[in-house]
């Protein structure tokens, strides 16, 4: 049964928490509160948005990288003073990460961050463990770590949800108005401020002794035992029968392989992870059967992925994705291999050579971003090359290109100005990009807004450059052209509709709660009446009642009413911020009428949303809802 600690308790921890990891708990709660003025400004200020995610990302980092120091000292029984100097240093260091970051330009900055997570987290794993041997204590020090990190999570969920229920019980029996984000906002503090807390609060101190504790929970070896073993066991018997398909077709593998590999690699690994200290007992000598095993069934296994990773990147060259791949191969082969030679068998090798591969990945020249950059840029290169669009090392316009390398032009166009910006090609063209992207972003949109949103900067970037290459035609994504070559805009119609609405007139009513424009069919039977609702095209709605045949053109009613905007002002609704035009008209404006042998049919439009072009083009977006008013003749 899961109890919360007495509230002298819970003082006495926080005290305690606070005194031994003041840095820790200091960027905690600047991540909340960033966390919080994010929640708030959200799709307001963008600009102030950039740097709430900055600090979040800043801050976050601090956490880990503050209590790996902390642990890092108290592991060597460094002097207070000193203790301050170190941590001092690192949460300097970490704020220069700060002025780094630019997540909403570049989105390899997003990878980075949580690669440097990452490396953070595998540091803390090991960094009061830095001491030749003092495996038995590493392991049992990252065994309550992952353990109390559970239970963190499980009280913080516990008091949210006391917290908001409590909350939501005000909003409907007190009629307090929370809105949404208070919600949000509660999860944050929870999660940033009482599960910090709660979980520095359970970290061991006394790492001597840890290394003298040699218990072991049951529970662990029987979750192993028959959980991860099993597991592991399956996905090998499938990778070795695929493998010996592959030689008996001699055919190349498929890119999932590399997916099922690490599989089997991480509950392999994991597996002999949380047995490890039971390991030389008598009666668990399969244990040793078992890791042996293991990893002489990675080699060929690691062939296998080394042969799929090897096809891709030779078509279409290194991507992060596939770069991590790599390293993850690289890493595995390299962890199969001591663990067959070595006679030490030290665990701490796992975390730390996966630490400094995870380093050597995030800057330099050997990093995923450097490296994916680099392949990308040559097959675009060669791209243009091979088209006669190469002139002193400067790409010009194409004018003549196949369909599949076009549309490979645009893909790592659009793969290189997306993870880099836009000036990581400005040595390959005549044009000076920075002035191009001033002048992009001063472009306001059809409504006379000028964005700032990422998503809209790289949109104005790629149209410019894939128009500047010539590349336009072998675009498929409309989200590139069809706004600003068409300048299409957007439109919100409705009626004002009383809460209760009086029928007169009809013998029923048919609600039209959400109309598909692109494939809609609906049965019903009213009064021994055959009702069919149905869509044929985008734009034509139809209802056939007892086979007799009402089609309403909607296209045609839009189009009608557009023509005559300038006369819809008085009842044009004040738009927010980058929101379309949103009009709440009388119902008799958004309702046509047919009539059949033995019925009339209305036809009442309650909400649509479209956008239209220059040449009057309707495309439907969001929902469009409606009822059919029904009268028998």
């Amino acid at each position: 049964m899961m109890t919360f600690p007495s509230l002298k308790k819970l003082q006495q921890s926080v005290y305690h928490v606070l005194k031994r990891f003041p840095f820790e708990m200091l960027f905690a709660f600047i991540a909340t509160l960033a966390t919080i003025a994010y929640i708030e400004l959200e799709s307001l200020n963008y600009l102030k948005e950039s740097w709430c995610k900055r600090v979040i990302m800043t801050a976050a980092l601090g956490v880990v990288i503050s209590l790996a120091t902390t642990l890092f000292c108290e592991s060597r029984s460094i002097k207070t003073s000193r203790r301050l100097i170190f941590n001092l240093i690192a949460a300097l260091l970490t704020a220069a990460l700060f002025f780094t970051f630019s997540p909403l330009i570049n989105a390899a900055d997003l990878i980075r961050f949580f690669l440097l997570i990452l490396a953070g987290h595998l540091l803390v794993a090991f960094a009061a463990f830095t001491k030749p041997h003092a495996i038995q204590g590493f392991w049992q020090f990252n065994k309550t770590l992952f353990l109390h990190f559970l239970t963190s999570i499980l009280y913080s969920a516990a008091l949210y949800a006391g917290i908001a229920a409590a909350i939501g019980a005000m909003n409907l029996l007190f009629s307090v108005d929370f809105k949404y984000d208070t919600f949000y906002i509660l999860w944050v503090c929870i999660t940033g401020i009482f599960n910090t807390v709660f979980f520095l609060s359970g970290i061991p101190d006394d790492f001597s002794k840890l290394n003298q504790d040699f218990s072991y929970p049951k529970g662990l070896k029987i979750f192993t035992q028959y959980v991860l073993i099993p597991l592991a066991t399956i996905y090998v018997v499938i990778l070795l029968a695929y493998e010996l398909k592959i030689l008996i077709q001699w055919s190349l593998p498929k890119g999932l392989v590399s997916n099922l590999i690490l599989g089997y690699a991480v509950f392999g690994i994991l597996s002999l992870l949380l047995i490890f200290p039971i390991r030389e007992k008598a009666e668990n000598k399969w244990i040793k059967t078992f890791a042996r095993t293991f990893y002489f069934l990675m080699l060929p296994l690691l062939l296998l992925l080394f042969i799929a990773l090897g096809t891709r990147i030779n078509l279409y060259g290194f991507t992060e994705p596939r770069y991590f791949l790599t390293l993850l191969a690289c890493w595995l082969l390299f962890i199969t291999l001591y663990f067959l030679l070595s006679k030490k068998q030290n665990i701490k090798v796992i975390p730390i050579s996966l630490f400094v591969l995870t380093l050597l990945s995030i800057y330099g020249p050997q990093s995923a971003f450097s490296v994916s950059t680099y392949s990308q840029k040559n097959i675009l290169l060669q791209i243009f090359k091979d088209n006669h669009a190469l002139q002193a090392g400067k790409m010009v316009r194409i004018n003549k290109i196949s369909k599949k390398n076009g549309e490979k032009a645009v893909a790592t166009l659009e793969y290189l100005i997306g993870h880099n910006d836009f000036d990581v090609l400005q040595p390959y063209v005549t044009e000076d990009l920075k002035a191009v992207s001033d002048s992009l972003s001063k472009i306001k949109d059809s409504y006379g807004h000028l964005s700032t949103s990422r998503y809209d900067i790289l949109d104005k970037k790629m149209r410019w450059i894939i128009s500047y290459f010539g590349l336009k035609k072998f675009s498929g994504h409309r989200f590139y052209f069809d706004q600003a070559d068409q300048q299409e805009k957007h439109y919100i119609l409705e009626i004002a509709e009383p809460e209760v609405k009086v029928i007169t007139g009809y013998d029923f009513m048919i609600d039209q709660a959400y109309i598909d424009f692109i494939d809609t069919y609906k049965h019903y039977t009213i009064d021994h009446i055959s009702v069919e609702t149905e869509t044929k095209k985008e734009g034509i709605l139809q209802i056939r009642l007892n086979n007799e045949l009402a089609v309403f053109n909607v296209n045609e009613l839009i189009s009608k009413l557009m023509k005559q905007e300038p006369k819809l002002k008085s009842y044009l609704q004040k738009p927010n911020h980058d929101d379309p035009p949103q009009y709440t008209l009388p119902p008799s404006l958004l309702s046509f009428t047919k009539k059949t042998k033995n019925f009339t049919v209305t036809l009442e439009l309650k909400t649509i949303q479209f956008s239209m072009n220059e040449s009057q083009k309707i495309n439907y977006q969001g929902y469009t809802t409606g009822v059919y008013l029904v009268k028998k003749r």
